[in-house]
């Protein structure tokens, strides 16, 4: 019941976020194109992931998806609520990010150590949350991780 309410949310807040908060231009890439950059460029494996869980490229919120492609992170409602952590811990600083934060705690007050877990990997973690994903797109998603040390 709370990730279905937790969900519910998120589709009530998407858009008025993306209207005042994102203003980045939308990527102009589908997700056939991704999948055509080598196999193991971040494109590739953010083409893989969104056809993993049936998903489509979400305008203007590209990022988020690269994200969990980066950190390996899951698309259960505990998983976004530890990205979200992880993001926290990385240096990110959104409305969004505080307002999972907020509804994570509340709905699992239990996760708070696994929580509190994610959010020291992120701080291990180089600055990531501010690049522009659709230009790193060609490069290997190991490199990526590697440099970044986000696993």
């Amino acid at each position: 019941m709370k990730e279905i309410i937790i969900e519910t949310l998120y589709r009530i807040i998407k858009v008025p976020y993306q209207f005042f908060f994102k203003n980045s231009n939308p990527w102009t890439i589908t997700t056939k194109e991704l999948l055509q950059y080598p196999q193991e460029s971040l494109g590739f494996h953010y083409g893989c992931f969104l056809l993993k869980y049936n998903f489509n490229i979400q305008s203007s919120l590209e990022e988020h998806d690269a994200y969990h492609v980066l950190t390996n992170t899951g698309i259960t409602v505990k998983d976004e609520v530890d990205m979200q952590f992880y993001l926290l811990g990385n240096g990110k600083r959104s409305p969004f990010v505080f307002i999972v934060i907020a509804t994570g705690l509340l709905f699992y007050p239990f996760e708070l150590k696994n929580f509190l877990k994610s959010f020291q990997k992120g701080k291990k973690a180089h600055a990531f949350y501010y690049l522009d994903f659709y230009k790193m797109l060609p490069i290997p998603l190991k490199t990526i991780q590697e440099t970044f040390n986000t696993k």
